[in-house]
């Protein structure tokens, strides 16, 4: 397989885990699904392909049964409840946030009880008990009232270990963050410079090996370009096959 330096220094540290007897648990996170789309297709094919395991992050509020069509007798996908509507209820100066302090907590809770049956309803087969919060941002008192929902885990972004993660944190909520992003979403709003983005991933493999835990791939399909297709297609062609490297699915991962 020809590859470049930093592709190159993935596959040689995968091989020292390997020989050391590690592996790193990869997982795809794509957020803000909501009907079928030529960019959705193109994303279940390419993760087909790679036999990658793939979390969607439905939008409740938005979705249908078309896109419970679209899916069915697909393997591997899990589907997650991202929000509700995923409607921004912060003020103007604020950072965007649907899951916040800005409206009392019973509205809150239950339009995610609202999203929750929703999804359970209409995916029973793939449906996993995972909040993805809009945005990543959830407030710590709605975080504190999810296992009364249902859910048994939550996903925003950055290191399980933080202070921002631990605040989130409670008796029978599992913490499964992303931790890699490749959306520019602060500058051309397209793909970020591919060698950037394996370094993160490098970062977060080294954070596994030495700590455990998983490394938490976001993508969102609806706002690829051709250079976000061109990457995924080569971290899967690089890591799929790869002994040291394992692509799980998140509803293995949830009460691990």
């Amino acid at each position: 397989m020809k590859t470049g330096p930093i592709w190159q220094a993935l596959v040689d540290r995968l091989d020292q885990m390997q020989e050391a007897g590690q592996r790193a648990d990869f997982w795809l996170r794509d957020d803000d699904a909501i009907e079928p789309t030529a960019a959705l297709h193109r994303l279940l094919d390419l993760t087909d392909r790679f036999s990658v395991p793939l979390t969607l992050a439905v939008i409740p509020a938005h979705t249908d049964a078309r896109l419970e069509r679209c899916l069915a007798g697909r393997r591997d996908i899990s589907i997650a409840v991202h929000g509700w509507s995923h409607e921004n209820h912060a003020p103007p100066g604020e950072k965007r946030q649907e899951l916040g302090g800005h409206r009392p907590g019973g509205t809150v809770s239950e339009e995610l009880r609202a999203g929750y049956a929703r999804l359970k309803a209409l995916f029973p087969a793939s449906f996993v008990p995972l909040l993805v919060p809009p945005w990543n941002r959830i407030d710590t008192d709605i975080a504190a009232g999810l296992g009364g929902i249902g859910f048994r885990a939550l996903s925003v972004f950055g290191p399980e270990a933080s202070g921002k993660a631990a605040a989130l944190l409670r008796p029978g909520l599992q913490i499964i963050n992303t931790h890699v992003d490749v959306i520019d979403w602060h500058g051309t709003r397209g793909c970020r410079d591919h060698v950037q983005i394996v370094r993160d991933i490098l970062t977060r493999v080294e954070q596994v090996a030495k700590g455990g835990g998983t490394v938490g791939i976001l993508t969102h399909h609806l706002v690829h370009d051709e250079n976000v297709w061109v990457f995924l297609s080569k971290l899967f062609e690089t890591t799929a096959t790869h002994p040291a490297c394992r692509w799980r699915n998140v509803s293995d991962l949830i009460g691990r």
